[in-house]
C-alpha cells in the first residue's frame, strides 16, 4: 500500500493499493473519464509530428495543445516518441532562437483550453460545493530550478481569475513527475458552455510583466502567473517536454486514465478534423467526396465530420492551384483553382471546387473530389 504524495518526482507503482481520504482505491480500472484535459498522453497529432520555425501563437502539433508566443525567441513544435514508463509520446518545445533577455511583456507559454460545459457544474465553483483541482503531469528539460503552472478561470463580463502554483524541475534532462492542488475559486464560472471556461498554462519564460512576487490563492491579477521564471529559450538548444496531463476534481492526484485512441481522436475531432493531411497519410491518393457540377466548372460536394463539432468551423486547406487537389469524373483528372467551404454545420460542410480548366464538365454530371498525395491538406478548425 502507498499514500499518492504531492509533488514527489515518482508516482505509486501500477498495481498497489492507494489510499484516498482514507479508502483504499485501485491504481487501475474504473474511475472513467476523470480527467479534464483531452489528449494528455499527447497522442493524437492530427496536424502532423513536427512544425520548425515557430514564432507565433497557435495549434502546431499535438491536438488541443496550445503554443503561445509574443516576440520570445524561435521554437520547434514536436510529438515526440520520448516519454516516461507507461507512456509513448510526449509534446516538446525546442528553442532554436534564443531570447535571453525578453521584453517586459514577451513571454512562451504552453496552454491547453477547456470547455465550459467540461467543467461545470462539476467543479462547483462559486457553490458551497466547490471542489479542489489537482493537476499531474510528467516534465522534462535541460533546465532545472522552480518553474510556474497556472490555472486561468474565465467569468465572462465578471473578468477573469488566475492561480499560479510554482513545481521544482531538479534533475536535467529527466523526466520527472509533478502535482499541484489548487483551491476553490468562490466565483463562478461566466463563460458560455461552448466557450473557454478554464486554460492549464505552463510558462516556459517571460518578461517583467508576468514574473512578479507570486499571489497566494486566485487574483484578479494576472501580472505574476509566472512569479517562478526558469527561462526555458534563453539559450539554443533550451527545451521543455510534458505528457501524462491530468486535471481532476478531489485533493489528490489518481494514477493517468489511459483511454483507447478512438476515444482520444473523437474529443480532439470535436476541435479540428483532418479530412486530409498528406504529412499524416502518406501522400496517398484518397478520395475526400462525391458530389455534382454546378455548370461547367464549378463541382460541389459535401464532407460529413466523424463527431459534431465544437461550432460551425472555418476549412483550412493548401492551394488547388499546385495540382494537390481534382475532380475525377468520365475517366478524366481536372485540376483546381480553389477549394472553398459554404453551408457548414455542426455536422458537414460544403465543399465547393473550381476548376482551373474551362468548360470541364456539364451541369449535374457527378464526380469525386479526390487528393493525389503531394502535400496535400484539407482541415475543419473549431478550436478554443
Amino acid at each position: 500500500m502507498s499514500t499518492i504524495k504531492v509533488n514527489s518526482i515518482v508516482p505509486p507503482n501500477v498495481g498497489e493499493g492507494v489510499t484516498i481520504d482514507g479508502l483504499q482505491m485501485p491504481t487501475a480500472g474504473a474511475f472513467s473519464n476523470r480527467n479534464l484535459i483531452i489528449n494528455g498522453a499527447m497522442q493524437v497529432a492530427q496536424r502532423g509530428i513536427s512544425a520548425a520555425s515557430v514564432t507565433t501563437a497557435g495549434y502546431k502539433t499535438v491536438d488541443r495543445m496550445l503554443t503561445v508566443l509574443n516576440t520570445l525567441g524561435t521554437w520547434t513544435v514536436s510529438q515526440e516518441a520520448d516519454a516516461p514508463a507507461g507512456f509513448k509520446y510526449s509534446l516538446k518545445h525546442t528553442c532554436t532562437t534564443a531570447d535571453s533577455s525578453p521584453s517586459a511583456a514577451d513571454y512562451a507559454i504552453v496552454y491547453q483550453r477547456i470547455e465550459t460545459q467540461n467543467i461545470v457544474p462539476q467543479i462547483g465553483y462559486g457553490t458551497s460545493s466547490a471542489k479542489d483541482l489537482t493537476l499531474s503531469f510528467w516534465v522534462k528539460s535541460n533546465k532545472t530550478g522552480a518553474a510556474s503552472v497556472s490555472l486561468f478561470y474565465t467569468l465572462g463580463a465578471a473578468g477573469n481569475r488566475f492561480n499560479s502554483t510554482q513545481y521544482t524541475i531538479n534533475s536535467a534532462d529527466t523526466w520527472e513527475y509533478k502535482t499541484v492542488t489548487v483551491a476553490p475559486n468562490s466565483t463562478a464560472n461566466g463563460a458560455t458552455d461552448i466557450e473557454t471556461g478554464m486554460t492549464v498554462e505552463w510558462w516556459m519564460n517571460s518578461g517583467s510583466a508576468y514574473s512578479g512576487t507570486a499571489v497566494t490563492g486566485w487574483s484578479v491579477d494576472g501580472s505574476t502567473r509566472n512569479s517562478s521564471n526558469i527561462g526555458i529559450g534563453g539559450t539554443v538548444g533550451d527545451y521543455f517536454q510534458i505528457t501524462g496531463v491530468q486535471l481532476e476534481v478531489g485533493s489528490k492526484a489518481t494514477p493517468f486514465e489511459h483511454e483507447i485512441i478512438s476515444q482520444t481522436l473523437a474529443k480532439c475531432q470535436r476541435y479540428f478534423y483532418s479530412a486530409y493531411n498528406a504529412a499524416v497519410d502518406g501522400s496517398l491518393d484518397a478520395s475526400l467526396c462525391t458530389g455534382l457540377y454546378y455548370n461547367t466548372n464549378r463541382f460541389f460536394g459535401v464532407i460529413h465530420f466523424p463527431t459534431t463539432m465544437r461550432i460551425r468551423p472555418t476549412l483550412n486547406a493548401s492551394s488547388g492551384a499546385n495540382g494537390e487537389f481534382g475532380i475525377f469524373r468520365d475517366a478524366t483528372a481536372n485540376s483546381l483553382s480553389s477549394l472553398t467551404a459554404g453551408d457548414e454545420s455542426l455536422n458537414s460542410a460544403e465543399v465547393q471546387a473550381t476548376s482551373a480548366q474551362n468548360a470541364i464538365g456539364t451541369k449535374n454530371w457527378p464526380g469525386f473530389l479526390r487528393a493525389p498525395g503531394n502535400t496535400a491538406y484539407l482541415f475543419f478548425e473549431a478550436e478554443l
